[in-house]
Formats: C-alpha cells, sequence, structure tokens
C-alpha cells in the first residue's frame, strides 16, 4: 500500500489537545471522521482486513488503520489510555510499517498532575511552549463558544436538529483541519438558522456514547418525530467549559475518564434538557458495552441500547427496535 508523504498532518485516534499541535503548525487530523465521511468507509475495513486484522475486532480501529496508511497522514497519535483498549496494538502495527507514532495517555485516576505531565510532555514532543499554546487555547475557545451556542439552539431554541448538532459538535476535534474555514461555516450556519421555525416534537432524546457507525440513525429518528437534543460524547469534544488553562480543560472532559463522571454529566443534562429517553450505542467488540450495566442502573428515565459493526444504514431489525422504544416513550407521555 503506497503511503502519501505529506509531512505536515498528524492524525490521532480520538481527541486530544489539538491547541499543541496547531501551536507546532501541524495540521491536526481526527481520522475517526476521515473514516466515517468517506464516501467507501467500508472499503477502509475491507482494506485493514486484507492487511490480517482479524475480523472479531472494531471496525474504527480497522477504519484508522487504513486513513493513517492512505490518507496522507505523517505521524499518528494513539491515545493508549482513555479510549480504546486496542490503540497500543494500532500504532504497534503501524510503527511495523514505517509510521511514525506518538503515545497520548489521559490517567485512570483523574490527577491533575499526571494530564499535566502528559500535556507538558507532548508539548515537548512538538517544540512548543505554553505561551504559543495558550495563544491557540484563546483562539479555538472562540469558536467553542459558537459551538455553544448551536448546543443552546438545539435543546432550548429547538431550531437545530439532532444531527446538525452531532456534525458541529463533533467537527471540534480538529476543527475540520483549519479553524477560520470551519469558523466561517459555523457562522454562516448561525445566521441560517435563526430564520427557522421551532420543531414540533413527540420526544426528545439523549444520545449516549461514541458517535454512531450507522448512517441514517438520525434521519430515522426525525422521521419518527423524536429529536436527539443531548449528543453526549459530541458535546464533551466541544469542549463546554470555560477553563482558564489547558490543564484544567483536558481533566474536566470527561469522556477518557471513569463512567461515573460521564454517568454524573448525563444525568445532569437530561434533567437540563427534559429527556424523555436515552439511545445508549454501543461498537461491536467494544469494551464499554459493559458500561452499559452502570449507566441503567443510574439514569432514571428509559435507554435503548443499540449496537452497530460497520458503517451502514439502519438494518430492520434495529429499525423495529428504536420504532417499538419510541412507542413506549409517547405511551408513557400519555400516562404523564
Amino acid at each position: 500500500m503506497k503511503k502519501s508523504t505529506n509531512n505536515n498532518k498528524v492524525g490521532f485516534t480520538t481527541s486530544v489537545p489539538v491547541e499543541v499541535l496547531f501551536a507546532a503548525g501541524v495540521i491536526p487530523v481526527d481520522m475517526n471522521n476521515l473514516f466515517i465521511n468517506a464516501a467507501d468507509s467500508s472499503r477502509y475495513i475491507d482494506t485493514a482486513e486484507l492487511t490480517g486484522f482479524p475480523r472479531n475486532m472494531c471496525s474504527w480501529i480497522k477504519g484508522l488503520y487504513t486513513v493513517a496508511m492512505e490518507c496522507g497522514i505523517s505521524e499518528v497519535i494513539g491515545v493508549i489510555q482513555g479510549d480504546c483498549s486496542n490503540a497500543q496494538a494500532l500504532l504497534e502495527v503501524l510503527q511495523e510499517g514505517g509510521m511514525r507514532t506518538y503515545s497520548f495517555s489521559y490517567p485512570y485516576d483523574k490527577d491533575e498532575r499526571h494530564i499535566r505531565l502528559s500535556i507538558q510532555n507532548m508539548m515537548k514532543h512538538y517544540g512548543v511552549g505554553g505561551k504559543s499554546v495558550a495563544r491557540e487555547k484563546e483562539r479555538l475557545d472562540k469558536i467553542r463558544r459558537k459551538l455553544r451556542k448551536i448546543d443552546a439552539m438545539t435543546h432550548k431554541d429547538n431550531i437545530v436538529s439532532g444531527c446538525e448538532n452531532h456534525h458541529y459538535l463533533v467537527s471540534a476535534t480538529d476543527f475540520g483541519q483549519d479553524p477560520d474555514r470551519f469558523e466561517r461555516d459555523v457562522d454562516a450556519f448561525l445566521v441560517r438558522v435563526k430564520e427557522r421555525a421551532p420543531f414540533d416534537d413527540e420526544l426528545r432524546l439523549g444520545y449516549i456514547g461514541v458517535p454512531p457507525i450507522f448512517t441514517d440513525l438520525y434521519d430515522f429518528l426525525d422521521g419518527g418525530r423524536a429529536r436527539v437534543v443531548y449528543n453526549e460524547v459530541q458535546h464533551q469534544f466541544s469542549m463546554p467549559y470555560n477553563c482558564g488553562s489547558i490543564f484544567e480543560q483536558y481533566l474536566r472532559f470527561t469522556y477518557p475518564y471513569d463512567i461515573f463522571g460521564r454517568v454524573a454529566v448525563i444525568k445532569k443534562e437530561i434533567r437540563k434538557r427534559k429527556i424523555d429517553g436515552i439511545i445508549h450505542y454501543v461498537q461491536s467488540f467494544c469494551f464499554r458495552q459493559i458500561e452499559d450495566m452502570i449507566i441503567r442502573r443510574a439514569v432514571d428515565v428509559p435507554i435503548l441500547m443499540l449496537e452497530g459493526d460497520r458503517p451502514m444504514a439502519l438494518d430492520a431489525r434495529t429499525k423495529l427496535r428504536v420504532e417499538v422504544f419510541l412507542e413506549m416513550l409517547k405511551s408513557r407521555q400519555g400516562q404523564g
């Protein structure tokens, strides 16, 4: 497989402190976004399996491998603690193939000293200092404040769809590789959306878990007069905090830490956004499926767990399960 030689793109397996990468003058690339938005994303999986990746492992990892090898990535940052348990093996396969790699860790104990050390080591690796990183944080925080407006327009003003919310918030991991262009896109959207009449939804849903590999989930929910007003992990990717330092910001980022911190935020958002039910998406062969047990015991609204494997439209069985879940939620409303 021929690799591109663009030496300015640094890919990563999940959200990392992109402020460091922008300060270093490289282009951060969330390889997940490249994979799932590719017109032939299933081919990425097939290519990895032909290389030797096993069938019974996460499709995201296989997709990331092909993105790294084919999409002009010169170095890959793998989050080996705080995300996918297969990330370390992915880095090793890439190293064996000649790819430069760097490992980043979110400390399981969520200790400020440890996240500070992880970020400082990353700054040292890319040769940047605290002042340049702080300038990039200030620049990106300006865009993040606009993303908060989109999120508020989703659950307060009810004029932004769940899919639109997902698109803009998930893009905050790398700002579309070009923050200035991304900000112009956000500005244009904010102007357009103000002219809309509010949605007339029967149900307000929360979506928790990693972004879906299904290609039409949000559209299908809209067709059932149910709208996602909370995208949990995407919301976290947008860094919805007012933090003075980059260390505090990535310490408050719930996704890479234990499930209990995530649950506390999810419960708060359920109340704040008046959510009727939760869709919990899990990826096939992912350890995070186990966390569904803890979430169900802690959350007091109905939960439907959906499992996906490869990029594809919802199959008939999954559609039926979603339809039954929505009907159950509507019945609960009637009883209330």
